[in-house]
């Protein structure tokens, strides 16, 4: 597994991985730059976010489609330039941030980005071009067809399976076809998977000594309870995506 993820900032530090999911929201606006700074504050390094793109085709860190639920307002975040992004208030000061800026703020910071749409695809690329932070990010999505669409754009970044490519390796799991396995996830970095998919347990421990061996680092979300975290370390999983990354980084200290 090392070989194929040496070289990848990304995967330098030690496992198991917390994976800061949109930041540390505790006392800030979840995925804001506020948010982002509270988990690095606490020794977190990655940081779990989403991007869509504005109207101006900027890339956005948003996870929902609209506004309704993190600004009180049904407009598509791709309906509203940059600018008007910006001027929305998100509480404690801070609004939507562009991609660019966050990976300005936060140089050290390793970066996991889901794309949204199929927009936010060019400006995610130019904005990590711009940064010079291709060996810091890992770009993944749901949809096949954009996270290959981003990596045709950025070869070299880290990546993770798609909703498609990881039903194809549970299933090959099921059937023991450890070579099915290695094939679904070929070319890839990690799997970022939730507790059961498809009628499944996804996070067994034959089914993690499956995916080590195809290479992958088995990442979890969205954990928030200390003992569920603890009983997936326990297993081996590589990383525990959560909202409450400081319970995370208790539960792996113990492990220390």
């Amino acid at each position: 597994m090392a070989g194929r993820l040496a070289g990848l900032q990304y995967f330098e530090s030690t496992t198991p991985r917390v994976l800061a999911h949109r930041g540390l929201a505790l006392e800030a606006p979840e995925n804001t730059l506020l948010a982002f700074a509270h988990a690095l504050a606490i020794g977190v390094t990655h940081i779990e976010t989403d991007v869509h793109a504005s109207a101006d085709g900027v890339a956005v860190i948003a996870h929902d489609t609209d506004l309704s639920r993190v600004a009180r307002r049904p407009d598509p975040v791709g309906a509203l330039t940059v600018a008007e992004l910006a001027a929305l208030d998100l509480g404690e000061g801070q609004h939507l941030p562009t991609l660019a800026e966050a990976l300005d703020a936060f140089p050290d910071a390793r970066f996991n980005i889901d794309l949204k749409s199929a927009a936010a695809i060019e400006p995610t690329v130019d904005a990590i071009r711009a940064a010079r932070a291709e060996h810091r990010v890992l770009l993944t999505s749901f949809s096949e067809r954009r996270r290959r669409a981003a990596l045709a754009l950025l070869p070299d970044v880290a990546t993770s399976a798609s909703g498609p490519r990881f039903a194809a390796a549970l299933l090959a799991s099921v059937v023991r076809g450890g070579p099915l396995v290695r094939a679904a996830l070929r070319g890839l970095h990690a799997v970022q998977i939730p507790t059961r998919a498809i009628g499944l347990d996804t996070v067994t421990s034959a089914r993690i000594r499956a995916f080590h061996d195809a290479g992958v680092e088995v990442h979890v979300w969205t954990i928030n309870e200390a003992s569920e975290m603890a009983r997936l370390l326990s297993l081996g999983v590589d990383g525990i995506v959560t909202d409450r990354a400081d319970r995370a980084l208790e539960v792996v200290a113990t492990l220390e």
